[in-house]
Parts: C-alpha cells; sequence; structure tokens
C-alpha cells in the first residue's frame, strides 16, 4: 500500500483527503492519503518517521510551510523563490521539496478564464499563499504585478523578492488585466472585502483564492458588474496533481467530477 498524508495544525478543515481520496479510488491504487495533526514541537521528528512507516510523500499545510523548507534534501527552484512548501515526496532516503500553489493558481486560471496576460496584475494580501500566486505570475511574464496589503511594508517585503512587482498602498485597477484576492476576507466568518470594481477594465477577469463559500462577495459583485471571474477551489484541485503523480505514479484529472466529489 501507498501512504501518502497532510500535515498542518489544524488539520481537521483540510479537503485534501477528499481529493486525493477521489483520485484513489478512480484509479483503483491500494493506498491511502490521510490527515495528520502536527503541532511545530513534532514536525522534524514526524518527517524522520513518515518514510520509514511506508509513506511516499505529504503536502504541508499552516504553519509548516516554510519549516519544512529547512529540513528538506533537495528543493525546487520555485520553492526556494517563494521561501516556503507545501509538497515533499521521500526518495532513496532523502526529502524533496516543493511549492506547487502557484502551478495550481496558473492552472486553475487558464481552466476557468481568458486572461489577459499583457496587462498588470492586481494582488491583495502579502501573506504566505500571494508568494506563490506573484512568483507564477512574474514568471508567466505578466509586465506587472502590484501588490496591495493591509500593512504596506508586507508588500514591500514581498515586492522586493520578484522582479516586475511593485507594492501600492491602494489597488491601481484602471489598466489591470487580472484581480486576485489572496486574503480571507470574504470566507465565511470574515468581513467582506470592500473594493470598487467599477475601475476594473471590463475585459478584466477577477479570481479569489477562498472556496468557502465558492462565490465570495467579490466574486458575486464581479459577476454582477459582468466580469469574469475564476472561484478559490480551482487552486486546491491542480496544485495537488503534481504531488499525487510523484507518489502514486498517476497523473490525475481536475475534472467535474472531482470538484463534487471534493465539494461533498
Amino acid at each position: 500500500m501507498i501512504l501518502a498524508a497532510v500535515l498542518g495544525d489544524p488539520i481537521s478543515h483540510s479537503r485534501s483527503p477528499r481529493l486525493h481520496g477521489h483520485w484513489i479510488r478512480r484509479h483503483r491504487i491500494d493506498g491511502a492519503y490521510v490527515p495528520l495533526h502536527v503541532s511545530n514541537d513534532d514536525l522534524l521528528r514526524v518527517l524522520d518517521l513518515l518514510p520509514g512507516l511506508g509513506f511516499a510523500g505529504c503536502n504541508i499545510t499552516i504553519p509548516h510551510k516554510e519549516a519544512a523548507l529547512a529540513v528538506a534534501d533537495q528543493v525546487t527552484d520555485r520553492a526556494r523563490r517563494i521561501g516556503a512548501v507545501n509538497t515533499l515526496t521521500f526518495k532513496d532516503q532523502m526529502i524533496l521539496a516543493d511549492n506547487t500553489d502557484g502551478e495550481g493558481f496558473l492552472s486553475s486560471l487558464d481552466a476557468g478564464a481568458d486572461w489577459p496576460k499583457d496587462r498588470p496584475a492586481v494582488v491583495l494580501g502579502a501573506g504566505g499563499a500571494a508568494r506563490g500566486i506573484v512568483d507564477a505570475l512574474v514568471s508567466a511574464g505578466v509586465p506587472e504585478v502590484r501588490i496591495v496589503n493591509r500593512t504596506h511594508g508586507r508588500a514591500e517585503v514581498l515586492a522586493e523578492r520578484f522582479d516586475r512587482c511593485v507594492a501600492q498602498d491602494e489597488a491601481e485597477l484602471g489598466d489591470a488585466g487580472l484581480l486576485v484576492n489572496t486574503t480571507s476576507l470574504g470566507m465565511e466568518g470574515q468581513p467582506p472585502l470592500d473594493l470598487d470594481l467599477a475601475y476594473l477594465p471590463d475585459a478584466a477577469v477577477v479570481t479569489d483564492i477562498v472556496y468557502t463559500p465558492l462565490e465570495t462577495p467579490l466574486l458575486r459583485a464581479a459577476r454582477e458588474r459582468g466580469l469574469a471571474t475564476v472561484d478559490g477551489l480551482g487552486m486546491l484541485l491542480h496544485q495537488a496533481v503534481p504531488g499525487f503523480e510523484a507518489w502514486f505514479g498517476v497523473r490525475p484529472q481536475v475534472d467535474a467530477d472531482l470538484r463534487r466529489a471534493v465539494l461533498g
């Protein structure tokens, strides 16, 4: 049996077991994917034990993404640029680390809308998720990425990590081709994001990494304005593909059946 896991604290909210479990059943793999509640103090010990217990790898979620980077034997270039990892593969007594968040974001965006890659992108937030998304947008050739965060200093720190990035106090939307919300605003139990979309061009695309609810107030406002939107579930689904392929030897598909399975 091939084993994989997701490590985090907390972990009960994670939909990754439902996601990977669907693929395991679809491809009739003798395997399992389990959630493991792991504290900061136990992370290194758990990562040391998992390979010997038959685990092929694991996903890493909050709050361990930076700590896991420090213990990896090999790290991909994009994970180093981002400064955090979300996917570990155990191979030949080594820990291989990657960050697939940006890849998942771009795959979801490409599948969901025809977005203008030749226009600036505005990214709201400067946390861990924003890092992967900014890296992916820069790698995709977006001419400028504008980072807006409640704490301007954090936006400046993030902008300094990547080329063609600037920190802004307010979102400059007039010529933007893409608006990305990476904050928790709009999530169930959180206040909505207060942003006037009137200045966005008609060809702009609005996306939100929040997927509870699937249509956030931001996406609803964009849809009502006639703008194309992409929900946050696709990023979760697409970022899981490389890890599953590395661990279970099959490249899975993201489709409507998977979305239904993850949404329950």
